[in-house]
């Protein structure tokens, strides 16, 4: 089983991520952010730089983690927006020879409210197209947005948009609660998640965390398999069956991702538990 991972949760800047690559002895990294910014939206100098850097370095980028119709986008943002994030990432997935891009499906609506469903389906037709006219694969992760509400929201989407593909998220099922079910809508299990949509996943990111028990709580984040993620099963599974693509660490365990005031941050301790985490994920996949 090949490993690569957000590397932006070791350090924002890229000497040092791959620096943490290395020392894990990998050679992969899940491209998101440098110095604070998306890689498609860097300035073009500043791309130029990080390819480069990342060639000399013998660094390969599996996936691209893009912000198209993420968790901060409602669905009513202008969709050129979409349109101008995915022309300026085509170009940059092509540089670094990169064949997935990660996309959503737009921020979820309060519950009860109209969600816009049809709307959502027809951005994701284009950008999936726009995509596969580029010889690249969308895929969609189970995050905050429409399809992740539910296991069969996001087999909804499969059924609605030829060539849609599936990155599945251990961790994220466990702090949303399952929108398919009668009230008071118990929270998402992530193995009878996996088991709904493991035949269209072609990607895999690992969190793992403690199931919050209040809504709008943050979870407890910890190392793999010592949460409620159900890791060793699912990973089980998949080798199992057979699966052949990347498992992307994501932690979250020194400090989430998205905390705004990133003056906050310990630096140091996102690296070492960066390492850690990658070091915890490969004796357990030796372990399967």
């Amino acid at each position: 089983m090949k490993l690569t991972g957000f590397a932006d949760e070791a350090a924002r800047d890229l000497d040092t991520q791959i620096k943490a690559t290395k020392e894990l002895g990998w050679s992969a990294i899940s491209a998101r952010g440098v110095n604070g910014a998306n890689l498609h939206e860097l300035p073009e100098d500043d791309f130029a730089r990080v390819a480069d850097q990342l060639d000399e370095a013998g660094i390969h980028i599996p996936e691209f983690g893009s912000l198209i119709g993420n968790w901060g986008k409602k669905i009513t943002t202008d969709f050129a927006i979409t349109v101008a994030e995915i022309e300026r990432a085509i170009p940059r997935m092509q540089r670094l020879n990169t064949k997935l891009i990660r996309v959503m499906s737009y921020a979820q609506e309060p519950w009860g409210e109209d969600q816009q469903e049809q709307e959502r389906f027809r951005r994701l037709r284009e950008i999936v197209q726009r995509f596969e006219d580029a010889g690249l694969t969308a895929i969609h992760e189970n995050c905050m947005n429409w399809g992740g509400f539910s296991a069969a929201h996001t087999l909804r989407l499969i059924e609605e948009i030829p060539g849609l593909k599936l990155v599945f998220d251990t961790g994220n099922p466990l702090f949303q609660r399952d929108r398919s079910k009668g009230d008071p809508y118990p929270w998402q299990d992530p193995w009878e998640f996996w088991t709904a949509v493991r035949d269209h996943v072609v990607h895999i990111h690992i969190k793992d965390c403690i199931s919050p028990t209040i809504d709008g709580v943050e979870p407890i984040y910890t190392m793999p398999g010592e949460g409620d993620a159900k890791i060793p099963e699912i990973l089980t599974d998949a080798k199992a069956r057979g699966y052949d693509g990347w498992i992307a660490i994501e932690p979250h365990v020194a400090t989430v991702f998205h905390v705004k005031d990133q003056s906050q941050v310990d630096w140091q301790q996102c690296y070492d538990s960066y390492v850690e985490y990658g070091k915890r994920m490969e004796k357990l996949i030796a372990g399967l």
